[in-house]
């Protein structure tokens, strides 16, 4: 049997981890001496309060090596196959985690992949990868086409602040600086090398649609695949989005909340889109 196994970054629900059967390896938020499992035991809007209280800034940590073994060990116990698709090693050392139990567990039939991305893409590349499943492909070219779709995977996304992002030290200071203006909407993306890149900035909310909207005209979407929606903590933004882009004709299959993970460095009202190219 081929089974599939995701981190917590891929914000998936409990519901949607069982109704899939997949495997989970949570990373950890703590606010100081609390310590949380992301997507286990912290809600997503519990965590969003206790984000904007401004009180502690959160900080992440990775899945540990061991965390990945006990899976593998029951994966080779069982004799099954597993694909393991991961936050991106630019953003993350869960990749190298997961590599490291690889290299411990000694079981050829584990294959990791690094989605050079997060949330819904993730999502997107495990969906994929069950259809595939259920079609009867091999593990081999399932991850031969999880390898290929993941460069042209393509997130959009408004923020509030680039606050968050340098304050977890995942831009500098000086790109955060861009940010800082009020009323100015930073908007980001991850690019191919999977980090973050700040690609823009607009003054207001319409302008802001306006820009995300363009570089969604740009792109020449793949149909196979779907459209996602994606918003951190406040919908009304994303909303206002999905309107503009279902009267230009592209349909969003499904709007999906950010979790801790991700939500720790983008903050709340964050919105965008996930797409793939052709």
């Amino acid at each position: 049997m081929i089974r599939v196994l995701v981190d917590s970054a891929a914000d998936f629900s409990q519901e949607e981890i069982k109704e899939r059967g997949l495997y989970l390896v949570p990373l950890q938020v703590n606010f100081e001496e609390e310590q949380y499992l992301d997507g286990v035991n912290l809600k997503r809007d519990e965590f969003y309060q206790k984000l904007t209280s401004g009180k502690v800034f959160p900080k992440t940590s990775q899945p540990s090596p061991q965390e990945f073994l006990n899976v593998f060990e029951e994966v080779k116990k069982n004799g099954d196959e597993l694909i393991c698709i991961l936050l991106s090693s630019a953003l993350s050392g869960t990749y190298q985690s997961a590599l490291l139990a690889r290299n411990m567990v000694e079981y050829e039939k584990i294959y990791l992949v690094d989605s050079l991305s997060a949330v819904v893409a993730v999502q997107m590349l495990c969906d994929t990868a069950l259809k595939r499943i259920a079609q009867g492909k091999t593990a081999e070219e399932i991850v031969e086409e999880l390898e290929e779709v993941k460069g042209r995977t393509r997130i959009f996304a408004a923020l509030d602040t680039l606050e968050y992002l340098a304050m977890g030290g995942r831009i500098s200071k000086a790109a955060a600086a861009i940010g800082e203006m009020a009323n100015i909407k930073p908007v980001i993306t991850v690019n191919k090398e999977g980090k973050v890149d700040v690609i823009g900035k607009g003054l207001g909310i319409n302008r802001t649609l306006g820009f995300l909207q363009k570089k969604v005209e740009e792109a020449q979407i793949d149909e196979q695949y779907p459209i996602y929606s994606l918003f951190s903590y406040g919908e009304e933004n994303c909303g206002k989005m999905e309107q503009r882009m279902e009267k230009k004709g592209y349909q969003i299959q499904a709007r999906r909340q950010i979790g801790p993970a991700i939500g720790t460095h983008i903050g709340p009202e964050a919105f965008g889109i996930c797409f793939c190219e052709k």
